[in-house]
């Protein structure tokens, strides 16, 4: 079963950082494309970034330039750092399997191949 666990979230000021980590369970991450997400209060879920299964980076206009994607294999584990934060980065922070290339690399999770987890919250506020 596809399993996801998030990490890393956090209160922090605006133009502040956080990375966040994505930790798979009993598969290799390796040979999926892997998106995180985000939802604030009273808004729909949105793709933020994607990586692929051959380790390219895709973006939300929102935060390219800010946020970077990667993946660490030996741990079975892919991050999302955060820098330079704004108020409105404020949400719970999911990740997801998506469900084609295609859809990484507009990182849309339209219909992801995994489950919702407990996903984690970042808070960015003065």
């Amino acid at each position: 079963q596809l399993q996801f666990v998030e990490s890393g979230g956090g209160l922090v000021q605006p133009g502040g950082s956080l990375r966040l980590s994505c930790a798979a369970s009993g598969f290799s991450l390796q040979n999926y494309h892997i998106g995180w997400f985000r939802q604030a209060p009273g808004k729909e879920r949105e793709g933020v970034s994607c990586i692929s299964s051959w380790s390219s980076g895709y973006y939300a206009d929102s935060v390219k330039g800010r946020f970077t994607i990667s993946r660490d294999n030996a741990k079975n584990t892919v991050y999302l750092q955060m820098n330079s934060l704004k108020p409105e980065d404020t949400a719970v922070y999911y990740c997801a399997r998506m469900n084609s290339g295609g859809s990484c690399t507009r990182v849309k999770g339209d219909n992801v191949l995994s489950s919702w987890g407990q996903g984690t919250q970042v808070t960015v506020s003065s």
